[in-house]
């Protein structure tokens, strides 16, 4: 057994959002900077502009977006260890709340629209994991991208087939709303609730990785492939590059069932996971 003083994980929070907000991924912005050299006509100005956005945001230590999400965390707490301090969801919220002090708050309740004014609570997805260990991996979900997700409850003749339309449906009704070109993330089976957590889930992996599921990984390349043709292009002014990737999750479904949801993530991918080692 092993301990970790949830300040630990506080901390971790708080560096992940404060940075993710303020840079570009490596992979993503590398992308990026390819496809302004080799695109052509309004997509390639389209890159060119995300390109230099992320180059100041990145230099001068501003948002790269005036939308800086909601706090989304998972947290995995493996078996082993025993958590110490303050209860582990207060302090992801201070993590979060420390964070954007100089941020942009944009959480508030649901019904009469008050804002928390201070981005929290964060929505927060905790599971017990085997090992030694916590992973905390963060995302700041930007709305316009998120409004655009969905998730389908399709039917098992619907099969691969219909998974491929129904996600390319979802981009297609989306065109520029996300900021294209978008990352998808997509799940596939369990339950309503899984397959939504899966397709979330999904987008904590890195551009250019390959799925370790050699169905899945075909399915992926599918999938782009349809979203790519319809056109949409980069800031949704037409091109052939309207998605930099398709991550996909799967889980055992229902016999009488075939659950799929996609998350809709905007080129910027903000997104962060940390490994926290506990203490003998």
């Amino acid at each position: 057994m092993v301990t970790l003083n949830t300040d630990r994980i506080k901390d971790a929070v708080k560096e992940a959002f404060f940075r993710i907000c303020l840079r570009m991924d490596d992979d993503v912005e590398q992308k990026l900077s390819e496809l302004a050299d080799k695109s052509e006509g309004l997509e390639k100005f389209a890159f060119g502009i995300m390109t230099k956005n992320a180059e100041i945001a990145r230099t001068k230590g501003f948002p790269l977006c005036q939308d800086t999400g909601m706090a989304v965390v998972f947290l995995d707490i493996g078996q082993d260890v025993v958590l110490t301090g303050e209860y582990v969801e207060d302090a992801v919220n201070k993590g979060v709340r420390e964070a954007y002090v100089n941020l942009r708050k944009s959480v508030l309740s649901p019904l009469e629209r008050l804002n928390t004014e201070d981005n929290t609570p964060a929505v927060i997805h905790t599971r017990i994991v085997e090992g030694d260990s916590v992973t905390v991996s963060c995302m700041a979900k930007g709305f316009g991208s998120e409004n655009m997700s969905r998730v389908f409850m399709l039917t098992p003749a619907d099969g691969t087939d219909g998974i491929v339309r129904c996600v390319t449906q979802c981009m297609k009704d989306a065109r520029s709303c996300p900021c294209p070109p978008v990352i998808l993330g997509v799940g596939i089976g369990g339950t309503m609730e899984k397959a939504a957590l899966m397709s979330k889930h999904a987008l904590f992996r890195t551009l250019g990785s390959l799925n370790n599921d050699a169905k899945l990984a075909e399915l992926e390349a599918h999938i782009l492939k349809s979203v790519n043709a319809l056109g949409i292009g980069a800031q949704g002014l037409g091109g052939p590059t309207t998605a930099l990737a398709v991550f996909a999750e799967s889980y055992p479904t229902h016999i009488a069932g075939l659950p799929v949801a996609v998350t809709v993530q905007c080129h910027a991918s903000r997104h962060s996971v940390t490994v926290i080692k506990g203490e003998k």
